[in-house]
């Protein structure tokens, strides 16, 4: 299908649903000849409702698109938010021939030399992979993630229509920036096309592993590299009961409190401990080992999406929470500031007051039913109209945040995510910031310190004889300005007396040559000499 045809499919698909009812009204006359033309769908659905079926019906990169708009709580309405998370990524599968013969080609060697076994059949399918279940020679449980035949081609194609289309809406609606479709559109063409590379999942998942190398509450699967390329991937099999059957974990007398907290607990650890966070966490990706019920563990997979956090953005983000645990909200304004988030010529009073007047509202609920997500939404919402600039790690840990709460809530009701997260801070605070901390940081930097001491002291011996050649530069730069400053004053005095007697010369030949024309020719010579040469010291 061209471009072309497919753009017609896409605005018909959109149209249909009346997904222009959504949209601030057209600028132009003829769209809303074109959106009154379109046939409406007789329907008791949603808004919410009709842009999910809209984004399934146009196939798996809008599906995901959808889902990832889901996580935009501070650009939609929660309706259409809600709507969107209940996008399923399940696609048809494509051939379990195909599968084997992208492995063969990719690993260069038979099916039969790789795997002792290996499932035609897959056990799941998605818009950009699916994965087969198959066991190594050495008798070890695997899952082989294959990426869809032709999906890039695929990819490419509908995001350079969906640009084409945020473009338009920006263009053509009032208040159509408001949205930022353009820039949404633009960090989802990076999240998907990272999901195309299988090698950079392996490496997210080993680095992950490691980091939870030896935690007793949650487990991540081993990579086999020998048998992983950009479009193939190795990994171990792990068995669970998924997350999301909580009939099963309350049938099997699973601690659910202990289970919720753990959750909360592994994104804290990650998001300030390891600074790397699986920003995919929703509960298709998450098992649960039940084999000790008091004891359960996370078992997590997929590790195609995860987000980072720098030195900096971790103490202002921590303390951030921090101050909103303690409803400072003077200390969040000047934090906001200091760490670059908003513009340094904010007024800290105007932006304390707008955050109060957001936050203070929902404090007035009990602290385990407050909405932690929710509460970051609306901080970012609140310093969005302060001129922050969206950061891609922040709201990437936004998503994050709100799938764990939810998921948390769906666990254990009563889970208090302030009780849970707050001594974690605290504690994170103390151990970065305080003395063991910096002391900590200076271990970590002894090696570069000592690397660049030789330069530094050689800095510090040679800096008298600096000083000494600076001093005597200084003298005589002193020197040469004042000759220049000399050569000024007489060129001004000679342009002065230049000037001065070439116009008396010129008036001198012309009064001259009104008495004797003779005059003309001896004095006009001389005064337009030293006119001409008064004009040149001028320059």
């Amino acid at each position: 299908m061209t471009g072309s045809f497919r753009l017609i499919r896409i605005l018909k698909v959109l149209f249909s649903e009346r997904i222009d009812a959504f949209l601030p009204s057209p600028k132009s006359g003829p769209l809303r000849v074109i959106a009154w033309c379109i046939p409406r769908v007789k329907t008791t659905r949603s808004r919410g409702e009709r842009l999910r079926d809209a984004l399934q019906t146009l196939g798996p990169v809008f599906v995901k698109f959808g889902q990832m708009l889901s996580t935009r709580r501070d650009l939609l309405p929660p309706d259409i938010a809600m709507a969107l998370a209940e996008l399923q990524d399940r696609v048809k599968p494509f051939s379990g021939e195909v599968a084997q013969s992208i492995i063969e080609r990719d690993l260069q060697a038979p099916i039969s030399d790789i795997f002792k076994t290996f499932e035609v059949t897959p056990m799941a399918s998605a818009s950009v992979a699916q994965v087969h279940a198959a066991t190594l020679n050495d008798g070890q449980a695997v899952v082989v993630k294959v990426i869809r035949p032709g999906i890039e081609k695929v990819i490419e194609e509908d995001l350079k229509l969906m640009m084409t289309i945020a473009r338009f809406v920006e263009r053509n609606f009032e208040d159509g920036k408001r949205l930022k479709l353009v820039q949404v559109v633009s960090d989802y063409r990076m999240t998907i096309l990272d999901e195309l590379d299988l090698q950079r999942e392996a490496a997210n998942t080993a680095l992950i592993r490691r980091n939870f190398e030896h935690s007793s509450i949650c487990y991540v699967p081993q990579i086999y590299w020998d048998f992983t390329r950009r479009n193939v991937m190795v990994e171990e099999r792990v068995y669970g009961v998924p997350i999301s059957q909580i009939e099963v974990l309350k049938a099997h007398n699973v601690n659910m409190e202990k289970l919720a907290e753990r959750g909360v607990e592994i994104f804290f650890t990650q998001v300030f401990d390891h600074s790397f966070f699986h920003a995919d966490m929703h509960p298709g990706n998450v098992f649960v080992d039940i084999s000790d019920p008091e004891n359960p563990v996370y078992k997590a997979i997929d590790f195609g999406i995860v987000g980072t956090l720098d030195p900096e953005s971790q103490s202002y983000l921590a303390q951030n929470l921090i101050a909103f645990f303690d409803r400072d909200y003077r200390a969040v304004a000047e934090l906001h500031v200091e760490s670059g988030w908003v513009p340094a010529d904010t007024r800290i009073g105007d932006f304390e007051s707008a955050i109060r007047t957001v936050c203070e509202p929902i404090f007035q609920k009990p602290l385990g039913e407050i909405s932690f997500g929710v509460l970051l939404v609306r901080l970012f919402e609140t310093a969005r109209r302060f001129h922050m600039e969206v950061q891609p790690q922040l709201v990437l840990l936004q998503k994050t945040l709100l799938n764990i709460e939810g998921l948390g809530r769906e666990l254990y009701p009563e889970l208090d995510l302030w009780k849970t997260g707050k001594p974690f801070l605290d504690r994170w605070v103390k151990d970065r910031l305080g003395p063991k901390g910096l002391l900590q940081s200076a271990r970590r930097q002894g090696p570069r310190w000592v690397m660049h001491l030789p330069k530094l002291t050689d800095a510090l011996l040679s800096s008298g004889d600096r000083l000494n050649r600076l001093e005597r530069m200084a003298e005589q730069n002193q020197a040469s300005l004042q000759q220049i400053a000399k050569t000024v004053r007489t060129n001004q005095l000679g342009r002065r007396w230049s000037l001065g007697l070439g116009v008396v010369g010129l008036l001198a030949a012309g009064i001259g040559g009104a008495v004797a024309p003779a005059a003309l020719v001896a004095y006009w010579p001389i005064g337009l000499a030293l006119l001409s040469t008064a004009l040149i010291l001028r320059r």
